[in-house]
């Protein structure tokens, strides 16, 4: 089990309640729980945020499914928000950990809502192999594939919590090109992003 919370910081989570509900949470466990699971975790949220995509690899369908919650505080790293994925292919934890790595750095962490950070965040994922398909470092084509779905749903995820930013209503995406690398790139985006009068 590992516990994942938002909310006010260094305030006791209420481990009396928590434990009282395991068994009925248990007990309740089912493959088509996500659009409830991604309900629950809501805070400040309007809506869930859930997406789900499948491809096809070696003649097998791969799925990839997610939640995240998020729309105040967003800035990572860090910020309050939380993702959750997990795919039905099988990969060695080194080469997911690596390319999950890329797709949060390319989605979670180029989103902000309102530059406020906080120490309540996380992304993580889970590869079931269910699906039979097995994925390796020497898998090529199958595994850019694959890297590349895993890209589109976290950035699917990611827009969603900038879509629903506490007093957001409009959603704009910093282009920069020219700068000598992604990290300058980067913080210029940032600046207009995070800029007041830009806002306004």
């Amino acid at each position: 089990v590992m516990p994942f919370s938002t909310g006010v910081i260094g305030e006791p989570l209420p481990v009396d309640v928590i434990k009282g509900a395991l068994p009925a949470a248990l007990a309740d466990l089912q493959a088509e729980g996500w659009s409830r699971a991604a309900g629950a975790i809501l805070t400040t949220d309007t809506r869930p945020k859930l997406a789900t995509l499948t491809l096809e690899i070696d003649g097998s369908v791969v799925t990839l499914t997610g939640m995240s919650k998020g729309a105040g505080m967003i800035r990572p790293d860090m910020a309050t928000m939380l993702a959750f994925l997990a795919t039905d292919a099988e990969l060695p934890a080194p080469l997911l950990e690596r390319i999950f790595r890329d797709a949060v750095n390319a989605s979670f962490n180029r989103i902000t809502v309102d530059g406020d950070t906080s120490t309540n965040d996380a992304a993580v994922i889970a590869a079931t192999g269910r699906s039979g398909v097995s994925l390796s470092a020497e898998s090529g084509n199958s595994l850019e594939a694959f890297s590349e779905a895993l890209e589109s749903l976290c950035v699917e995820l990611a827009q969603a919590i900038v879509r629903d930013g506490e007093g957001a209503t409009k959603f704009v995406a910093v282009q920069v090109e020219g700068g000598a690398d992604s990290a300058e790139c980067e913080a210029v985006a940032y600046t207009i992003a995070h800029s007041p009068l830009v806002k306004t």
